[in-house]
């Protein structure tokens, strides 16, 4: 690809748009995942009788579906992903790519 093409893409208030959404949601989405994460590795570190806690007459304690949601959680966030990519940046980047195809 030209150098002259590639400046001119970058310097597009639509490739500009995309790149500022896609960082912002991708910033707050790993935000939520490390505060997720972290949470539980410092719930483990730090309060082991309370995750230690049996539920009902079982052999499984309170750990368990902690432990099972923070990875539910991790799909979903990345669904929210793909979601708001497929519905947000898909759009802009057609959008830009049909200014430049015909460019080069």
């Amino acid at each position: 690809m030209d150098r002259a093409i590639m400046e001119k893409i970058k310097n597009d208030p639509d490739f500009q748009k995309l790149v500022s959404k896609r960082n912002s949601v991708m910033i707050t989405l790993t935000a939520i995942e490390l505060i997720i994460y972290f949470g539980f590795i410092l719930l483990v570190a730090f309060n082991k009788q309370f995750l230690a806690q049996k539920l009902g007459e079982g052999v499984i304690t309170i750990g368990i579906p902690i432990g099972i949601g923070v990875i539910v959680l991790s799909f979903l966030l990345t669904g929210v992903y793909v979601y708001i990519a497929n519905k947000d940046f898909d759009e802009l980047t057609e959008k830009i790519k049909q200014k430049y195809t015909k460019e080069v």
